[in-house]
């Protein structure tokens, strides 16, 4: 159908059967002084060509992270991306893939998403996992969507999980009934939570957000006791060394993805990552892909579960999840299969043994320390430093290193430093004479 405008006529029409006189009259109701008054001032247009000799010369005038040793972490982690993970992922049959509703036509990205799947399964130790979700804070949103069941409201959040994530809760929340309670962590990790009978879930980050080891099992023992859920958000690169969400004792598990084959890509797309028992299956949001055998026994694979408005009456539906992240699942299955449990493990014991070292070195510096000294880390750590951190940062950058993230939460002078296996032994030194120059 082509485009037909409205006449003048017609839109005299219509101005007249709902009593105004002009087109500006539907906007009376917005104040003159946020309304525009006049030309916007623009300039004339240019051509494609100088549109992009001028761009040229302002991205010229950034420094691209390329350029900085990157010790940021925060959530986010400049872990190393093999070249194979995207030479794959780039592919026209799966970059241009998007909702595989026809199984006949979408059999190699239902497999990949399968694969997946099962991978999330064995690295978690936990009994199913969905087709992905936007990213770690919206899993974990959907994660305490499934723990409220059975008249259980509240939910509790360890103090060690990213003020951010609990943020996220907190904007759901107001919509759900409910609000993120906070219990502390003495030390920086654990805490004695008093878990009561109408608490649905308490929530553990592990590690947490200062990169130190939690308690988790004991925690998770304290919510089941009480029949809650525990819900665990874990580093996916981590559980090459850790223990897996599953052993530990959780019922829930969920993850931001980036780190699994995925660039920092100046904060997304990401990857939401979300596991769970067996007996929570038909509370999982999205999609969940299964494997079948058609009528001649050949393996085939089918969307199983899909737990999303669209497909069931609105009032069933338990999420409003209506997509996910495919491609961004497909370089995490294409990761993981590359690396393997080996190249996992090994990815964990590096960036551990790393940030070991780091810190030592950084904490020879008069007047930076460990801000909890006594807690043990995997590859994130939090610096008390001289001065407020932001200041740190800013300063280091002109010297190359991109320090860490300043952390608020815990005082504008606290640092929080990671270390990925991609660092070495030079750029840590070179991180802490740097440091030890600029605080002198």
């Amino acid at each position: 159908m082509k485009f037909a405008p409205h006449t003048e006529d017609e839109i005299g029409e219509m101005l007249s059967a709902i009593g105004l006189s002009s087109l500006d009259s539907l906007f009376d109701q917005i104040p003159g002084s946020v309304r525009l008054d006049g030309s916007l001032g623009l300039p004339d247009g240019v051509s494609e060509l100088e549109v992009v000799d001028d761009l040229r010369l302002l991205a010229g005038r950034d420094r691209h992270l390329d350029d900085l040793v990157c010790f940021a972490g925060a959530g986010a982690y400049d872990h190393y991306v093999p070249a194979v993970v995207w030479a794959l992922a780039s592919r026209s049959e799966f970059s241009t893939s998007y909702t595989p509703y026809q199984p006949e036509l979408s059999q190699g990205v239902l497999q990949v998403l399968f694969e997946f799947q099962s991978m999330v399964c064995e690295l978690t130790g936990m009994d199913v996992s969905n087709a992905s979700l936007y990213d770690g804070a919206t899993a974990l949103v959907e994660a305490v969507n499934m723990a409220r069941s059975g008249g259980r409201t509240r939910v509790m959040v360890s103090e060690g999980v990213d003020p951010r994530l609990v943020d996220t809760l907190r904007t759901y929340g107001r919509g759900s009934g409910y609000e993120p309670e906070v219990f502390d962590a003495e030390g920086g990790r654990g805490g004695t939570p008093v878990v009561g009978r109408d608490v649905a879930a308490v929530v553990v980050q592990h590690p947490n957000v200062l990169g130190i080891l939690e308690p988790a099992s004991d925690l998770f023992s304290t919510a089941r006791e009480a029949g809650a859920k525990a819900i665990q958000v874990f580093d996916p690169l981590s559980l090459g060394v850790l223990a897996p969400p599953g052993e530990l004792g959780a019922d829930i598990a969920v993850a931001e993805g980036q780190s699994l084959g995925n660039h920092l890509a100046f904060g997304g797309p990401y990857l939401g990552l979300i596991a769970a028992r067996m007996g929570d299956v038909r509370r999982m949001p999205g999609r969940i892909v299964g494997e079948t055998v058609d009528l001649d026994g050949a393996p085939g694979y089918v969307l199983t579960l899909q737990a999303r408005e669209q497909h069931i009456r609105r009032e069933k539906a338990n999420s409003n999840i209506c997509t996910n992240q495919t491609l961004m699942a497909v370089a995490a299955t294409i990761y993981l299969g590359w690396v393997g449990p080996d190249g996992l493990a090994e990815v964990g014991r590096l960036s551990a043994a790393k940030a070991s070292y780091a810190a030592a070195r950084l904490t020879q510096i008069p007047g930076v320390s460990l801000l909890h000294p006594r807690a043990p880390f995997f590859k994130e750590f939090a610096l008390r430093v001289p001065g407020r951190a932001d200041e740190l940062v800013e300063r280091l950058v002109e010297r190359g290193y991109l320090a860490g993230v300043p952390f608020a939460g815990a005082g504008d002078d606290v640092l929080l430093v990671a270390v990925t296996e991609r660092r070495t032994r030079e750029q840590i030194d070179g991180l802490a004479d740097a440091m030890g120059e600029v605080l002198a």
